[in-house]
């Protein structure tokens, strides 16, 4: 290691934000120095995404393994943050027991996404695929992170449709945990409040070690996330996910809740249509705004989206602003100064 890779963090006090993290995709890692970036920032972790089944194939590649080499030598975090239901259930065992998938409200069962959580095989099934991912992509935090599939809808069936959709989730989810800390005793698991989650459950209880992890795709960012009457068309206002996050907060806790955002995330800017890339709309007193806004809710961990900060972009429109993120979450403060 090179005396720039072994210099420490900023010399400063210990940051408000015990987590400061991006969430990236393969070819970012591929292209990009990211974990130098994260290192020069002042960035605790950095999250792969979006399947379990891609990362792992990735991880096992050289480019894969030195990727982890390089944040392990310079002390930076890896989790893996994933859209996981259809790696966990895989959909070709649909013909064995089409009872373990969703129903629609036209009841059809439908094999596209997520499970039926009242069949006791599916559930067996996803946390058997569990440990096994568990042990092929291991998160240097403890922390692991496996989401229903995206955005689509939970089982309405005659036994889960009295259940919401964050309410099956969660159920999925204390039953994935009891099986990962059979091979991870410290593993704790992430309940995404996000689309179709974002009301609390309200039937079943968070188990010991689900944290709550806070996804608002749908806000806007041109205003700070505090301006409560900015809505995205017809989506809900801020003010209205910010009473989400809030009940939710009430139910899973603060100590460990996490905020994951999409400030960096230039694939959603993008409409995820790579043909119609432009400058990442970086505003940088909307993200100061809106990290007071968390940080006065008592949110200690914080990560972005950064999807398709690649070399490419590097090359096409300069360095995407990595710096100045990290500087908005490492600039001390003292917790005092927020409501806990």
């Amino acid at each position: 290691m090179s005396d720039e890779r072994a210099a420490p963090l900023h010399d400063t006090e210990t940051p408000l934000f015990q987590t400061r993290g991006v969430v990236l995709v393969v070819r970012d890692i591929e292209t990009l120095d990211w974990p130098l970036r994260a290192k020069r920032a002042g960035l605790t972790t950095l999250g792969t995404h979006p399947f379990p089944h891609e990362i792992a194939a990735f991880l096992k590649t050289e480019r894969g393994e030195q990727f982890v080499q390089e944040c392990n030598e310079l002390g930076v975090h890896v989790e893996h943050e994933l859209h996981a239901m259809s790696d966990l259930l895989p959909r070709d065992l649909y013909g064995r027991d089409p009872a373990m998938f969703p129903m629609d409200e036209d009841g059809n069962r439908v094999r596209d996404f997520n499970l039926c959580v009242h069949s006791e095989m599916a559930l067996e099934i996803v946390c058997e695929n569990a440990v096994k991912y568990t042990g092929l992509l291991r998160s240097t935090t403890g922390r692991y992170f496996y989401w229903i599939d995206d955005g689509k809808l939970m089982c309405r069936c005659r036994k889960c449709r009295g259940l919401s959709d964050s309410d099956q989730s969660l159920l999925v989810e204390n039953r994935m945990l009891g099986a990962i800390r059979q091979v991870e005793p410290r593993a704790t698991l992430a309940h995404l409040v996000y689309s179709t989650t974002l009301s609390p459950p309200t039937q079943v209880k968070p188990a010991e070690g689900v944290f709550m992890e806070f996804a608002p795709i749908s806000r806007v960012y041109d205003r700070p996330f505090g301006n409560r009457e900015a809505r995205m068309g017809s989506y809900p206002s801020h003010g209205e996910l910010l009473d989400c996050l809030d009940a939710n907060l009430e139910v899973f806790g603060r100590e460990t809740a996490q905020v994951l955002e999409y400030w960096l995330d230039l694939s959603r800017f993008s409409g995820w249509k790579r043909d119609n890339l432009l400058p990442l709309p970086w505003r940088r007193e909307v993200f100061v705004d809106d990290v007071n806004t968390y940080a006065s809710r008592g949110l200690r961990h914080v990560t972005t989206f950064a999807a398709w900060l690649d070399g490419d972009y590097a090359a096409r429109f300069g360095d995407p602003p990595v710096g100045e993120y990290g500087e908005g979450l490492m600039s001390p403060c003292s917790p005092s100064h927020y409501q806990q």
